[in-house]
């Protein structure tokens, strides 16, 4: 009983000081460790040309669209920044990657993840003026966890209107809609399976009355046959990756095909 006592204080000083910490360790996740993040793509073929070369590497990227309406790639899970730095270094000899990179240190929340990062460059000489001091940085707001799910949702919408072509002969072949899925909560610091079925495995099980911003919603013709997934955004409405070539879109949970397949609900956050 004792022990039992111990494990839960320990949980909530956890979720007291990371805001996904526990909710990741409560729903059997991990919270994702140091990324890289390379490119300003005005143009989403662009985002997609450079995430389809990494992925020919063996790498899972995925690309996304940040508050500015500019595309951004991502990848990479390190426990240590350096380890990040040295694969981008390397990357960057080989010419995977452009020469502006930002290390993505892990989130505390959506909004660091995609405020407009500083790249990693070294800054220029200056001859006629002293370098200017720079400014400490304050941290960002912690977010509890019902702050997470609303930022889940947001970020889930800006998806909304990209082509999805991540697939083909890549290493996320045939992860359509839980590639998608997958990219949301990376972004927002939780690292969840590949697939929409080890999806449903994780996570609290929660009643299509108890849906909340941020939530999966899986679709298919029973627990042991998931075929779908998306994040559920508020007013009986969920973004998804319909299919393969397809743009992300919203659609509601009431149309009657998704009503006839829904198999069930799930929470992270």
């Amino acid at each position: 009983m004792l022990k039992s006592i111990k494990i839960s204080t320990i949980c909530l000083v956890l979720f007291a000081s990371v805001a996904t910490g526990c909710a990741a360790e409560r729903a059997g996740l991990k919270s994702v460790g140091f990324a890289i993040q390379v490119g300003a793509f005005s143009d989403v073929r662009n985002a997609e040309r450079m995430t389809k070369k990494l992925q020919e590497q063996g790498i899972e990227a995925f690309y996304f669209k940040r508050e500015n309406g500019i595309y951004a790639v991502r990848f990479g899970d390190f426990e240590h920044r350096e380890q990040a730095r040295l694969t981008a270094l390397k990357l960057l000899k080989s010419r995977t990657i452009t020469k502006d990179y930002f290390i993505a240190a892990p989130q505390r929340d959506i909004a660091v993840a995609t405020r407009q990062p500083s790249l990693e460059k070294a800054p220029e000489p200056s001859l006629s003026k002293p370098p200017k001091v720079k400014k400490r940085e304050t941290q960002p707001p912690r977010r509890d966890r019902s702050d997470m799910g609303g930022i889940a949702a947001r970020t889930a919408e800006r998806f909304v209107g990209i082509p999805y072509r991540w697939g083909g002969d890549t290493v996320v072949d045939g992860m359509d809609c839980s590639g998608f899925v997958r990219a949301v909560y990376n972004l927002c610091g939780v690292n969840i399976p590949r697939t929409s079925r080890d999806q449903y495995r994780v996570g609290d099980v929660i009643g299509k009355d108890e849906l909340k911003d941020g939530d999966l919603v899986f679709f298919g013709a029973s627990v042991d046959e998931i075929s779908h997934v998306g994040i559920f955004v508020g007013n009986g409405r969920f973004v998804h990756a319909p299919r393969r070539g397809d743009d992300i879109k919203i659609s509601t949970l009431d149309d009657p095909y998704f009503v006839k397949r829904f198999v069930g609900a799930k929470r992270y956050f």
